[in-house]
């Protein structure tokens, strides 16, 4: 019998055996029983609708694609002009920002992006830039992907936040400088170092590393806890172990500026039972110039939610928990029953730390920033402690993992609750005590000069420092899904993230912020601005849906936030 013949009548008895399948005997798909094999076509089409989304259709999620293509473009350090016109203008109702007839060159725009953090500390926090990467724990994003942020960060002095996966092994990525007191080394014998030297010459340095790493470490689990040292070629991590005395009085130079982020789950600084261990903060703090207390983020009120697959050995050393199992924290900080209590805890970590403590909230309606306005006035007034900024995250923010029905559901946009937050801190006459982050959908320099502009006074970014280290906005973030990141930024896989590239993220992400201030400046400088601190509401245009122009900020907030309970009755 002819081959072909063989292969027709194999290929007729799987399709029948498959629509038997189909048809007969699964149970599982109710439009298989009536589109055998074909209605298996709606599975493919579901599968690439989200990543193809991005490729095929105008952006929807944010403000416009072109936003987008600026944030891509300006980590490569590319021109970023556009011809003729935008391909996707940006949607109605939206700030505009009010230019002068006698416009400054850019060089006559200040360079001073400064921001000083509790004032009053003994070792307040000045800030060499306005942005920071906003908090992503390492745990969220793969270690390559925190290595990557760091080496950006330190490359490009702007601060970065940890997330509240808290201080890993990670964060010491550039930190070579270090006393052998406070850090573990581990190196390998002279035939292990010599694979090493010989890998170096076949292969690029990263895989030269990671078979140093392995042949070292073997299968010990924790080997993803050390970092590699490049002038030593050994592997190191902090020794937390090691008494309080050992770790260094102040920050390293070779280090960027850390936030360090504490939240409900405590991570970093937990004991085994899940309460703070105030010798471990301290030691923390040797390398963070101040502490954020995470009450709640945009894209969940809630503590953070971790899966099992994310939770590797690694991961469960640094915060002290359980490997493969479930790390969702508790939806309330522990010391945070009441609003006093939360402050009492806050002049702790002050006075442990001697550096500023701030608390990032998010905003609903006048409810949630009145009665902190009020105790932080009381406080001031009797010389107790109380927070020395407040960091507002807006509402429908991203995460790997988080309720679908919370983020769009709770918390005003960032510019209606910065507006709501900088007007009642005045009203209460202790603006000038409390700093302002801000952070929601802040990507392009006009955002930024937006949010300054209704009463920020630092700003922190996710998204854009995300897209700059290599994301592509596929939405497969490893989160309770089956997927992986494509990228190896936010997984733990190690398949996926071994290839990662470090240090040429680490340059886009340097890139990306040091674009965002060359561009503000242009900015500043049409405005006729000369310092970022001349920023004010009065510097914004309101255009509406219907093309109105609102000129006045405080008239046009007033309609859209101010709400009076007594008039709710007539709406």
């Amino acid at each position: 019998m002819e081959i072909w013949i063989i292969i027709f009548i194999c290929f007729f008895i799987f399709i029948f055996a498959w629509y038997i399948h189909d048809k007969y005997v699964q149970r599982k798909h109710q439009i298989l029983v009536n589109y055998p094999i074909i209605g298996r076509l709606r599975f493919v089409f579901q599968e690439f609708r989200e990543p193809f989304r991005q490729y095929f259709g105008d952006e929807k999620f944010y403000e416009s694609m072109d936003k987008l293509e600026w944030v891509y473009s300006a980590a490569r350090d590319k021109v970023n002009f556009s011809s003729f016109s935008p391909s996707q203008p940006l949607p109605k109702p939206k700030f505009m920002l009010r230019h002068t007839n006698i416009v400054l060159n850019d060089n006559e725009v200040e360079n001073d992006f400064r921001v000083t953090f509790g004032e009053k500390r003994e070792k307040p926090f000045i800030t060499s830039s306005i942005i920071a990467r906003a908090p992503m724990s390492d745990g969220s994003i793969s270690p390559e992907g925190t290595r990557a942020f760091v080496q950006g960060s330190k490359l490009g002095s702007f601060p970065i936040n940890t997330g509240e996966g808290g201080l890993t092994s990670n964060f010491f990525v550039t930190h070579n400088n270090y006393n052998a007191k406070y850090i573990t080394e581990i190196k390998g014998n002279k035939k292990q170092s010599k694979i090493f030297k010989i890998s170096k010459i076949l292969f690029n340095l990263p895989v030269a590393v990671d078979i140093y790493r392995k042949i070292i470490f073997k299968n010990d689990p924790l080997a993803d806890t050390y970092v590699f040292n490049k002038e030593k070629e050994c592997f190191f991590r902090p020794n937390w172990d090691a008494p309080v005395d050992s770790f260094p009085k102040e920050v390293p130079e070779d280090m960027p500026d850390i936030i360090l982020q504490r939240s409900s789950g405590l991570y970093g600084v937990r004991t085994i039972n899940g309460e703070f261990d105030k010798q471990r903060y301290k030691k923390q703090m040797s390398f963070c110039r101040m502490t954020e207390i995470k009450i709640a983020q945009g894209a969940k009120q809630t503590g953070g939610k971790l899966i099992a697959n994310k939770v590797t050995p690694a991961i469960a050393y640094y915060r002290n928990i359980p490997a493969y199992k479930d790390a969702f924290s508790p939806n309330r900080f522990p010391y945070a029953n009441s609003v006093e209590e939360l402050f009492d805890f806050i002049g702790e970590l002050q006075k442990i730390s001697q550096k500023p403590v701030g608390i990032k909230i998010v905003i609903s309606d006048y409810e949630n920033i009145v009665p902190l306005a009020k105790e932080i006035k009381r406080r001031v007034e009797l010389n107790l402690p109380y927070p020395d900024y407040i960091s507002i995250d807006g509402g429908r923010g991203g995460s790997a993992t988080a309720p679908l029905d919370m983020m769009e559901r709770i918390g005003m946009d960032i510019r209606d609750a910065l507006y709501l937050v900088d007007k009642v801190l005045k009203d209460y006459e202790i603006r000038d005590k409390i700093k302002i982050s801000a952070s929601g959908k802040i990507l392009t320099p006009d955002d930024v000069i937006i949010i300054l502009c209704l009463g920020a006074d630092f700003v922190q970014i996710a998204r854009g420092f995300m897209m700059s280290a290599g994301c592509i906005r596929a939405r497969y973030c490893s989160g309770a899904t089956k997927h992986q990141c494509p990228v190896g930024l936010a997984t733990q896989n190690k398949k996926k993230r071994k290839h990662y590239f470090v240090n040429k993220h680490s340059e886009y992400i340097k890139n990306y912020h040091n674009q965002i201030l060359k561009n503000m400046k242009s900015l500043l400088a049409v405005m006729g601005v000369k310092n970022i601190k001349e920023l004010d509401k009065n510097k914004l245009i309101f255009l509406d849906k219907d093309s109105k122009i609102h000129d006045d900020m405080d008239a046009l907030f007033e309609r859209r936030i101010f709400l009076k309970k007594d008039n709710k009755k007539n709406v």
